[in-house]
């Protein structure tokens, strides 16, 4: 007579004991692999080149070449900073009024992206889904020339006789922008803070809007209609539930339009004057006018911890108050 086997049971079923440990001890790692991975690129391209522009930047020149900071010379180590290149960035007038200048015109170029794109992004998300994808390939369009054949294109529509400077001038703007100090002169629309922004505005405009449609496009619609349901007036709802609700997008589109418009060259160059000076263009002619790259590197160690330290601060704010409302 032939025996069946007994059925297993719940505890021969589960797995060892060991088993469930090592499971166990490979989801930290994993999810550590997948979190380190962003810090491993940001040590490897942003930390360790920031690291040597700065100890650049502490360094004096000895002909073509760096001196060591460290040296090691009669049984005694030597230390050896040079903090005179941030005294003098501190005590000299041009460089500080190219730092402001070029924090006013990159403040400037954000809010008239921001006044810009916000409508447009707003049409965007609000738009038909079919209609969506097209107005969004309009948006990247751009992207598709040359970013130097862009602004090229301005320096001919802004000339004289341009088609964007005749219709200007046509109208009279031109005396306008004069009444504002955006322009040096009637009529000459290039090469001035009027040409600058301008320039700047239109080149970072796509990079105000991305986010911003992709906030908006989330955005759960219910909450307009229950606003309405309860007496609110469409304006009333767009101040007190959309605009709130789009925070994310706007501070992640202003960023990316400010950071890279501070420290902006090409556009200035072609663009701008001797009266629109900007950082970008000091620190080109101290690196290869003047072969100065300890000036050079202290130049861009300031405007970097300009822009990343207030990033910081406000990013550490953010973080604090989403703590609080929880």
């Amino acid at each position: 007579m032939t025996r069946t086997a007994a059925p297993a049971t719940t505890a021969d079923a589960s797995p060892a004991p060991g088993v469930l440990r090592r499971v166990a001890a490979w989801r930290p790692r994993g999810r550590h692999l997948v979190i380190g991975v962003p810090y491993v690129w940001l040590l490897i391209f942003f930390l360790l080149p920031f690291v040597i522009v700065a100890r650049i930047s502490v360094s004096e020149m000895d002909g073509v070449a760096l001196r060591d900071l460290v040296s090691f010379e009669g049984g005694v180590l030597q230390l050896a900073l040079n903090l005179g290149n941030y005294a003098f960035l501190a005590q000299d007038a041009l460089y500080v009024r190219t730092y402001i200048a070029s924090i006013e015109y990159a403040l400037a170029t954000t809010v008239l992206c921001l006044l810009i794109g916000y409508p447009f992004a707003y049409f965007m998300a609000r738009a038909k889904p079919t209609l969506q994808p097209a107005l969004l390939m309009l948006v990247m369009l751009p992207f598709w020339t040359s970013f130097l054949l862009r602004v090229y294109a301005w320096r001919g529509l802004l000339s004289e006789g341009g088609l964007i400077a005749d219709w200007l001038i046509g109208l009279g703007i031109d005396q306008w922008l004069y009444q504002l100090g955006l322009i040096t002169t009637p009529g000459r629309l290039m090469h001035t803070p009027f040409s600058l922004v301008l320039g700047m505005t239109y080149t970072y405009l796509p990079f105000m809007i991305l986010p911003l449609y992709g906030n908006l496009a989330k955005m759960d619609l219910r909450l307009l209609e229950a606003a309405a349901d309860l007496g609110a007036t469409p304006w009333t709802a767009f101040w007190k539930i959309t605009v709130p609700l789009s925070k994310a997008g706007i501070i992640a589109g202003s960023m990316l339009v400010f950071i890279p418009c501070v420290g902006e060259f090409v556009i200035p160059e072609l663009l701008g004057g001797p009266e629109t000076l900007m950082i970008g263009r000091v620190l080109w002619d101290e690196f290869f006018a003047n072969n100065d790259w300890p000036m050079a590197s202290a130049v861009a160690v300031v405007i970097i911890l300009l822009v990343i330290v207030p990033l910081a601060l406000f990013s550490k704010y953010q973080a604090e108050a989403q703590e609080k409302l929880r």
